[in-house]
């Protein structure tokens, strides 16, 4: 880690600030209306008292946050399943990098998966543009999240991604802490899920000596995640099309909100987790190769192996893909009542949005299918049967 590099202004809280925190946070009457819609079966003063009567974070995840969790999967999900534990060592620290399919819960659900296993949980990187409120920033840094500065000018952009990246070698190195971090900025809105180049080249500059030995030192440990439904699935086609009618189409921080709340109480059917293993035997391979960008590129295109081969496929994805691609080839895969079903089911997603010409209804429609079948599509070319 690069010395001197200050984490006060995106660190995750400390034990030692949680009631303080805590104490400010309650008083928060927007916090308040949030756990009123989330948990209306929950009385605030004693669930306050609860919270205040807690001494660190790890308390907090435990009695408050997972149990959350849990009632959160059993009403809105048919589960949460994961695979590939045995890969993750309990003695050792990973940057989990994964595809990114829901703004609050990818990571959410990765602490549930880990706190079931008896590991403990990680760190999570989340991008400033969503934390809209103080109260948000603070609920989300008592939950072991560090801040990714988005947004910020071109000047500032290169010390910020030092910044950055120096946290979480320092998470990793000294803190002992996991990490997880989406392998793109924002969500792949069609579910064709590529790790930036940009990102893994952040992820090097937080410490000093050879890119390899720097990439090494993270324990890079792709990890899989696949919904059978996407709350947001309707969201995301529709500011598609707001884009294809203007390029400059941007979401509100309120179109954020929106997209929180829905990935959070919608449905998503079973939701599974697929963790692989560390990549760092396989940079070795790269030894010899002396271009940094090509190096890059080819961690990239490790990481994305991993995940395209690790995807869960639903009926749902099979059926998405003959619909679109106009062919037979997974019709073995599900049976037409399936089909009818995943296709009423789209249809009802956008009926959510309202009334559209039959050409919007019709765009909406195809970008909702190319979201279920690129993950089986992308998952065909890394087994080499696209």
């Amino acid at each position: 880690m690069i010395e001197n590099i200050d984490f006060e202004d995106i660190r995750s809280y400390r034990d030692d600030e949680y009631r303080e925190k805590m104490a400010a946070l309650i008083l928060e009457p927007t916090f308040k209306k949030v756990i009123a819609t989330v948990m209306p079966e929950v009385d605030y003063e004693l669930f306050c008292q609860k919270m205040l009567s807690l001494n660190t974070i790890a308390d907090f995840q435990k009695h408050i946050i997972a149990p959350f969790l849990h009632k959160l999967i059993s009403q809105t999900a048919n589960g949460l399943e994961s695979n590939g534990i045995e890969h993750i060592a309990h003695d050792k620290n990973y940057v989990f990098m994964s595809n990114h399919r829901d703004i609050v819960l990818d990571a959410s659900f990765l602490c549930i998966v880990l706190l079931g296993h008896h590991y403990d949980t990680c760190e999570i990187a989340i991008g400033s543009n969503l934390l809209i409120y103080q109260w948000i920033k603070d609920l989300v840094r008592i939950n072991k999240s560090f801040i990714v500065k988005r947004g910020v000018g071109v000047r500032q952009a290169l010390e910020a991604a030092k910044q950055l990246s120096a946290y979480i070698h320092y998470a990793i190195d000294q803190k002992h802490q996991s990490v997880w971090i989406a392998q793109r900025e924002g969500r792949a809105k069609d579910s064709n899920d590529r790790t930036q180049e940009a990102l893994v080249k952040m992820l090097t500059l937080g410490k000093e000596g050879n890119l390899l030995d720097n990439i090494r030192s993270l324990n890079i440990a792709p990890l899989a995640i696949s919904y059978e439904y996407d709350p947001c699935d309707s969201l995301k086609a529709y500011e598609f099309l707001q884009k294809s009618k203007n390029p400059d189409f941007k979401k509100s921080p309120q179109d954020d909100l929106v997209n929180m709340q829905t990935g959070i109480m919608g449905y998503k059917g079973t939701v599974h987790y697929s963790f692989t293993p560390c990549i760092n035997d396989e940079l070795a391979h790269l030894e010899d190769e002396t271009n940094r960008s090509q190096i890059l590129q080819s961690v990239c295109q490790i990481i994305d192996r991993h995940i395209h081969l690790n995807y869960r496929i639903y009926p749902g994805n099979y059926v998405a893909y003959d619909i679109l691609y106009k062919c037979n080839r997974f019709a073995q895969e599900y049976t037409a009542q399936q089909k009818e079903n995943f296709e009423n089911y789209l249809q009802g997603q956008i009926a959510k949005l309202g009334q559209f010409p039959i050409e919007d209804y019709q765009y909406m429609y195809e970008k909702m299918l190319l979201m279920y079948s690129n993950p089986l599509k992308n998952k065909l070319e890394a087994e080499g049967k696209a």
